[in-house]
């Protein structure tokens, strides 16, 4: 399984997504990848310590191994460490992937990541982190998934948002991966008593759209995990948002 966490809108929760998401199938026995496509390098600043992130190469250095045209370049291993979780492992992210990116585009590497995805066996779950655009990073996250999991988080520009990605998802499935499916929109940083929250999920589902049934929380729980580079399974494994983390990954793992 193959899932990429994607969002045009920056702020919906992207990376904490992935990484609890993770950490609850590692932690569950199941061998775990997480790839940070993402600049930003949120992910890998969440499951890495400041020092083990310095030391590693990831993302950045798989692309620019594949520009320079090696023998290896669909090897993707090199460019995975471990975390310090068990069962977790990082292809890590790196700012200078936003100046191969233009590199990457005009040498048409879209489907690097892909190619090199077919060829690794070793994990029952992959979960990649993306920017906040429809890029080439979001694109190759995109056509080498074959699950695409959509947080939102309930304002009204979110929800116009979500229908020019719903159209950009169409798109990619017609012309470079019919076998991507959508496993359905999260709500995420969600507020119960309060009612703006409520109508927006009533209106989509009313619509058709795939709203999935559970919903995360707002937590300033979330906030320290991501300060102690702890996913919550691990820092408040019965805390309220971590069992919302468990009964979210069991309804995507019925789902798919």
């Amino acid at each position: 399984m193959r899932r990429v966490v994607f969002n045009q809108k920056g702020g919906v929760g992207k990376t904490t997504i992935v990484c609890n998401l993770a950490a609850i199938a590692a932690s569950q026995g199941r061998k775990t990848l997480v790839i940070d496509l993402d600049p930003q390098c949120n992910s890998s600043q969440y499951l890495l310590s400041s020092a083990d992130l310095q030391a590693q190469s990831g993302t950045a250095d798989f692309f620019e191994n594949s520009l320079k045209m090696r023998l290896n370049a669909n090897d993707i291993s090199p460019f995975i460490t471990q975390t310090p979780f068990e069962n977790l492992d990082i292809m890590a992210a790196h700012p200078d992937l936003e100046d191969l990116r233009v590199k990457l585009e005009t040498r048409h590497k879209i489907y690097k990541l892909k190619q090199a995805l077919d060829k690794l066996n070793n994990y029952d779950e992959i979960y990649i982190d993306t920017p906040p655009s429809l890029n080439f990073y979001s694109r190759s996250a995109l056509i080498a998934a074959d699950r695409c999991l959509i947080p939102f988080d309930c304002d009204d520009f979110a929800r116009q948002a979500l229908y020019t990605l719903f159209d950009n998802i169409i798109e990619i499935q017609n012309d470079h991966n019919d076998e991507l499916q959508l496993d359905g929109v999260v709500v995420n940083q969600f507020q119960a008593r309060a009612n703006l929250p409520q109508r927006l999920i009533a209106e989509l589902k009313e619509e058709g759209h795939p709203i999935l049934k559970n919903h995360l929380s707002s937590s300033v729980k979330v906030k320290e995990s991501h300060d102690r580079s702890l996913p919550l399974v691990h820092m408040a494994p019965r805390h309220k948002v971590t069992d919302e983390f468990v009964s979210l990954y069991k309804e995507l793992k019925k789902n798919s």
